[in-house]
């Protein structure tokens, strides 16, 4: 990442109220950018949001939803931002089971409604699409997918995201390239990092778990997944917005920001490591029928690699020795904003 091109430049960011986007927020106000977040409020109480005081190192902080195109169009064209970063999602693979309409609904027309407010905002330059690892059509392979396998989906949130893959295509061809908009879209792993407090997710369940003094329960122990710090893909989605500004079309594509191969573990693995760290932390295994989730999921990080020279920082170990660093920081009453900049320079400095 180049802080020099980001300096004073303006970004409008969907979802800035959330885990993953309030660490890009952080990131690029960091760098001297003019962050414009829109997003609905913070899912969850506590937040990163609230807990880093978020809000008053961004240029603008919008309270409203992705699928009010009138109001996203006029707080776009307000923003005058160069590049766009779309975040906002309904994020979670067992929430969609119970809100499918919802889930399809944000995860899809909210990805149109963006791609339309930046047509509409002559400023614009460069989207990014942020969708998931989980939009691959899953054969449980073993073998990592590639950008150009076959997307799907059985949950519908991994459909969603299959879906707002198809809909950034569609608006690449059709009407941003055409217009010297630079539109890609970039998938990730399993992200942690501290301030996560959603629900159904590893991390957040440990520490809740730990607050109760409850034994943690594990729906899938032996799902591998591909774990990376929250700070991996949001390199990568930057590095990638800068290629994108020099107007290279090559770069207007799909893009995977995984882990190495050896830190795609499995569940359990994380788990035990967590738990090492916390003597009276515990687990064990859920013994109900669960709803469908993937079994082995590995993402091939090789274009970016080759393409954008990007690499993964922290191997897994240091990502979780990292993420309980910023939570007991949260538990010791620190000044939060202080700890997660900090964090980031020991990232930069790959430390």
């Amino acid at each position: 990442m180049n802080p020099d091109f980001w300096k004073n430049r303006s970004v409008f960011l969907t979802g800035h109220t959330g885990f993953k986007g309030g660490w890009t927020a952080v990131l690029l106000s960091q760098m001297g950018a003019k962050v414009y977040g829109y997003s609905l409020e913070p899912p969850t109480t506590p937040n990163f949001f609230t807990v880093t005081k978020l809000e008053t190192h961004l240029s603008q902080s919008i309270i409203a939803n992705i699928l009010n195109l009138k109001t996203l169009t006029q707080a776009m064209n307000l923003a005058k931002p160069s590049v766009v970063i779309h975040m906002a999602a309904q994020p979670l693979v067992r929430t969609s089971y119970n809100i499918p309409v919802e889930t399809f609904t944000t995860n899809i027309i909210g990805t149109v409604n963006v791609l339309e407010a930046a047509r509409q905002t002559e400023t614009v330059k460069t989207v990014i699409n942020v969708t998931s690892d989980k939009c691959y059509e899953n054969r449980e392979q073993t073998m990592p997918y590639k950008e150009n396998d076959q997307l799907g989906g059985y949950d519908p949130y991994s459909s969603s995201k299959a879906c707002s893959e198809l809909v950034t295509t569609a608006y690449r061809k059709s009407f941003l390239a055409e217009m010297g908009i630079q539109l890609a879209s970039v998938r990730a792993g399993n992200v942690i990092g501290g301030g996560d407090w959603a629900d159904d997710r590893l991390i957040p369940d440990f520490f809740r778990s730990v607050e109760t003094d409850k034994t943690m329960i594990i729906r899938s122990p032996d799902s591998i997944r591909p774990w990376q710090h929250v700070l991996e893909p949001i390199s990568g989605y930057l590095i990638l917005a800068e290629k994108l500004l020099t107007g290279k079309k090559e770069y207007a594509d799909a893009w995977n920001f995984g882990p190495d191969d050896e830190d795609a573990k499995p569940v359990s693995w994380v788990a035990d490591q967590l738990c090492k760290n916390i003597p009276r932390a515990r687990w064990k295994a859920e013994r109900l029928k669960q709803m469908h989730e993937s079994v082995f999921l590995k993402l091939d990080n090789t274009k970016a690699k080759n393409h954008l020279n990007w690499r993964p920082h922290w191997n897994i170990k240091t990502a979780i020795q990292n993420t309980l660093s910023w939570y007991q920081s949260w538990k010791n009453g620190d000044e939060m904003m202080t700890i997660t900049q900090k964090q980031i320079e020991q990232f930069k400095n790959n430390k």
